[in-house]
């Protein structure tokens, strides 16, 4: 079951960090279709975030067509998205990577700076190679 955590001084709107979550949770492997998303109000009670807030975001999703929303049983996982599960061994080392930049003194700031730089350089090609197809 998928926890939020809202960052009300990120200045990333309430709904958009509900939908970035959810699509991390289905990107690690922790939101598998089927699955259903915890109900508007479980959100609201662990959130303290207005019940439209939810529901927008979850209409977000389901736009996207990553969920759907079945009447009088809940909003559930229609599709997965990437192939990144959180047991990686790759989540191993970026783990470790992130430590020893913390160790150096860098603050999550210019962690993600220097991470966002990087994956910029190494998708970069490949994102644009796609858009010429």
């Amino acid at each position: 079951m998928i926890e939020y955590r809202i960052d009300r001084r990120s200045g990333v709107a309430t709904y958009v960090q509900i939908v970035q979550q959810t699509k991390q949770a289905m990107r690690l492997g922790l939101l598998e279709p089927g699955d259903k998303l915890p109900a508007a109000r479980e959100v609201v009670e662990a959130t303290a975030v207005n019940p439209n807030t939810v529901l927008k975001a979850y209409r977000e999703l389901e736009r996207e067509g990553l969920v759907e929303a079945r009447r009088g049983l809940g909003t559930f996982v229609r599709r997965s998205l990437g192939a990144a599960p959180s047991d990686s061994p790759l989540r191993g080392e970026l783990s470790e990577w992130a430590a020893r930049a913390r160790a150096a003194g860098l603050e999550r700031d210019d962690v993600a700076a220097l991470f966002a730089v990087v994956l910029d350089e190494h998708f970069e090609t490949t994102e644009k190679e796609q858009d010429h197809r």
